[in-house]
């Protein structure tokens, strides 16, 4: 009788812990615009994998591709809110989200793209670390995006005024719109699903990006001529929601931090590759590229964008004089 009772006992015991292990278990759900292929996407499966293996399965994420939980702003609210556990972001639809992730998206604030990896993994990318968390969004780790430069299909760059009076798509942020407009160009903020028909049709003359998102769209079959004027470099995040890391212990947080920044340390380098085998492709296809001598043109057409952009934030001006500060 002891015996069988004993027997019962322990098969409760066993059925408890597995209960107990089964309710730590988490699956998070992640989000990421780019296609199969696209080193972010590539990236963000390795992070998914690395995070089951350095949380001994604890945590599984299932990574949902190509935009298809959302459009970016809306998989940024549900990653906040916590609908989404995790998103892979570009830093310039969070500006209008966190005051402090936005002043990455002024003109030229970088000086190169190595530039901008030094202020983030330093104190400037501390601060905007500590915005965003306040917004609900924390950083795990930042990827590459390049630098946006120029495209049209009427003639090359080289100067301001050959923006004068041009329509230019840009996203959907109030310092990309000032930046069209100090050059004397009319911005047009839409959806990136509408450019190509919009560029082929006219409805814009241009549009600005990296090398892999003007070739991997196909823009340059119809805006066959790219300027290099590096205007913007702004980067992307692996972000996760706030209250779901503050909620995980001290180790997993760990986890967690490692597995993305390994997974950063991937994407760069597939970045890396995938802008030289763009550009070759591109310019194998005929398009005509320009590197542009002197910005400083371009760089003095952005004061008043700056002026505006401080007067309204004032707190966040000893952060972009850290960033500009930084070597």
């Amino acid at each position: 009788m002891y015996k069988n009772l004993s027997a019962s006992l322990l098969g409760v015991i066993a059925a408890s812990s597995l209960i107990c292990e089964a309710a730590v278990a988490e699956e998070w759900r992640g989000w990421n615009i780019h296609v199969d292929g696209y080193p972010n996407t590539i990236a963000m499966d390795k992070f998914a994998e690395l995070l089951a293996e350095k949380t001994d399965g604890e945590i599984t994420l299932q990574m949902f591709h190509h935009g298809t939980l959302g459009s970016q702003p809306d998989a940024i609210e549900q990653v906040r809110l916590g609908g989404l556990e995790i998103g892979n972001f570009n830093l310039g639809p969070i500006g209008p989200v966190a005051a402090e992730a936005n002043v990455v998206s002024l003109p030229f604030i970088f000086k190169d793209v190595p530039h901008m990896f030094r202020v983030l993994e330093g104190e400037g990318g501390e601060k905007i670390a500590e915005g965003m968390a306040a917004k609900g969004l924390v950083p795990l780790a930042w990827y590459d995006a390049g630098a946006r430069s120029f495209y049209n299909g009427t003639k090359p760059i080289n100067a301001p005024e050959d923006v004068a009076g041009m329509k230019v798509r840009v996203m959907n942020n109030d310092l990309y719109s000032g930046m069209i407009s100090q050059l004397g160009g009319n911005p047009s903020p839409m959806a990136f699903a509408e450019v190509y028909q919009s560029l082929k049709t006219g409805v814009v003359d241009g549009a600005e990006n990296n090398w892999p998102s003007y070739e991997s769209t196909g823009h340059f079959e119809v805006a066959g001529y790219y300027s290099l004027s590096q205007h913007l470099i702004i980067p992307e995040c692996v972000c996760i929601n706030a209250d779901v890391y503050n909620e995980l212990s001290d180790e997993l947080k760990e986890a967690v931090t490692e597995a993305a920044k390994e997974s950063a340390v991937l994407q760069r380098q597939l970045w890396t590759e995938r802008e030289a085998t763009s550009r070759e492709k591109v310019e194998t296809a005929g398009v005509i590229t320009n590197e542009i001598a002197d910005k400083s043109p371009f760089q003095t057409a952005m004061t008043l964008v700056y002026e505006t952009y401080l007067s309204a934030n004032p707190d966040l001006r000893s952060l972009v004089e850290l960033i500009q500060a930084t070597e």
